[in-house]
C-alpha cells in the first residue's frame, strides 16, 4: 500500500505542505516570464511533478520533529513546514534528472518531462531533434527544482536559532551531496562487468541504495525534523539507528515494485526495472542463484534481458517469473523484512514522544509494505 491518506494528512500536513509548493510555483512563473515568455511551460512542467507524490519524506521530517517535541502551534512550525516543502521540490529535482538518466517514458502514469517536451518540439515543428529538446529541458527543469529547493530551505530556517539553523543547514547539504554521488553510482554499476561476482554486484547495489535512496528518502528527513527540534547527539544517533534500516527497506521495496509493480498503482511499466538494466540486489540474487545452480539458462536469460529497451511486456513478465522462481523475490522480502525489523526495535527504544513515535511506526509500516 501506498502511505495511507490519513497519515500524510494528520495535522492537515500534506494541505499546508501543498499550499506551500503551489505558492512557490505562482511566485516563480512571472519570474521565469520576466527572462524570456517562452519559459512559461517551465513552471507548468514543475507545477505538474509537484501535484503528485506521496509526501512521505515530508512526513517523515514533521512527524521527526514532533516526536523530538516540536510543538505545532509554536511559531517554528512554519519553519519545519517550509522544510517539508523544500523537501519535496529536491524530490522534484532528483525525479527531473533521474528520469533523463534512467531514459524513462512515464513518470505517475503521465509521460516523462523529457518525453512531454519532446512531443512539444515535434508538435511546433521546430527544428533540431526533439529527443535532444527533451533531455535538455527536463535537465533544465531539474535545476530549476533544485534552486527552488534551496530558496524554499533557506527561507525556512533562516530565522532559526543559530545551532539548530546550522544543523539543518548541515544535514540538506549531505543530503544533497549525497544523492547526487550516488546516482553516479548508480550509472557507474549499469556499465560496469556484471553477473561474473554476484556478491559484488549486490555489495555495489546496496552501496547505490544507501548513497541514492535510503537515506534521503528516510533518514535525512528524520534528521532534519530531529534537529529543528534541536535533538542532541545521542537523539541524532537513534533517529539514524532506525531511519537507515527503513530506508534501505524502502528501497528494496521499490526494487521489487520495479519489476512486479501493477502499473495502475506504480504509474509506471511493469518491468520498466529491467527494460532499464537496474542493477539491483534483486537480479543480483537471482544471478547467485543461476551460478550456484548451474543454471546457464538462467544466467543467459538475465544477461540478454537486463537492458534491453525492446523487450515488450510478455517478454518482462517471462523473465521477471524466472527471477521469482530462482528464489530472489523470496529472498529479497526476508531481507526488507528483517531491516524493518531492525529499523522498528531501534525506533521502540528512541527517546521520543509516544504519539509522534506511534505515527513513525505507521509512516514505517507504510513505506516498507506498500505496493506503489
Amino acid at each position: 500500500m501506498s502511505p495511507a491518506p490519513a497519515l500524510v494528512d494528520a495535522e492537515d500536513l500534506r494541505t499546508r505542505v501543498d499550499a506551500l509548493l503551489t505558492e512557490h510555483v505562482e511566485h516563480l512563473l512571472p519570474e521565469l516570464v520576466a527572462s524570456g515568455s517562452g519559459a512559461a511551460p517551465l513552471a507548468e512542467a514543475l507545477r505538474r511533478m509537484l501535484a503528485g507524490g506521496k509526501r512521505l519524506r515530508a512526513a517523515f521530517c514533521w512527524w521527526s520533529w514532533r516526536a523530538h517535541g516540536g510543538d505545532p502551534d509554536s511559531p517554528e512550525a512554519a519553519a519545519v513546514l517550509r522544510v517539508c516543502a523544500a523537501l519535496e521540490l529536491f524530490q522534484a529535482a532528483a525525479l527531473f534528472h533521474d528520469d533523463v538518466m534512467d531514459d524513462s517514458d512515464t513518470r505517475r502514469g503521465e509521460p516523462a518531462a523529457h518525453r512531454a517536451f519532446a512531443t512539444l518540439h515535434a508538435e511546433r515543428g521546430w527544428s533540431g531533434d526533439a529527443g535532444t529538446f527533451g533531455r535538455s529541458a527536463a535537465i533544465l527543469l531539474g535545476d530549476l527544482a533544485l534552486v527552488a529547493s534551496e530558496r524554499e530551505f533557506v527561507r525556512a530556517v533562516a530565522d532559526l536559532p543559530a545551532d539548530r539553523r546550522d544543523a539543518a543547514h548541515a544535514v540538506f547539504e549531505g543530503m544533497r551531496t549525497e544523492v547526487t554521488v550516488g546516482q553516479y553510482l548508480d550509472l557507474l554499476a549499469e556499465v560496469l562487468p556484471w553477473g561474473e561476482d554476484p556478491a559484488a554486484d549486490e555489495a555495489r547495489a546496496r552501496e547505490v541504495i544507501v548513497a541514492k535512496a535510503a537515506r534521503y528518502s528516510v533518514e535525512h528527513p528524520l534528521l532534519l525534523g530531529a534537529v529543528l527540534a534541536g535533538a542532541d547527539d545521542a537523539a541524532l544517533a537513534a533517529t539514524s539507528a532506525y531511519g537507515l534500516p527503513l530506508g534501505e527497506a524502502f528501497q528494496l521495496r521499490d526494487d521489487l515494485l520495479g519489476v512486479f509493480g501493477d502499473p495502475a498503482t506504480t504509474g509506471k511499466p511493469a518491468g520498466d526495472d529491467l527494460r532499464e538494466g537496474k542493477r539491483t540486489v534483486l537480479v543480483a540474487r537471482a544471478m547467485a542463484h543461476a551460478r550456484s545452480a548451474g543454471d546457464a539458462d538462467l544466467a543467459a536469460a538475465l544477461h540478454a534481458g537486463l537492458g534491453d529497451r525492446g523487450l515488450d511486456d510478455d517478454a518482462c513478465r517471462a523473465l521477471a517469473a524466472r527471477i521469482e522462481a530462482s528464489g530472489a523475490v523470496a529472498e529479497v522480502e526476508a531481507l526488507i523484512a528483517d531491516l524493518g525489523d531492525r529499523g522498528f526495535a531501534a525506533l521502540a527504544q528512541a527517546p521520543l514522544t509516544e504519539e509522534g513515535r506511534a505515527m513513525l511506526v505507521a509512516l514505517g509500516h507504510a513505506a516498507v509494505d506498500r505496493r506503489a
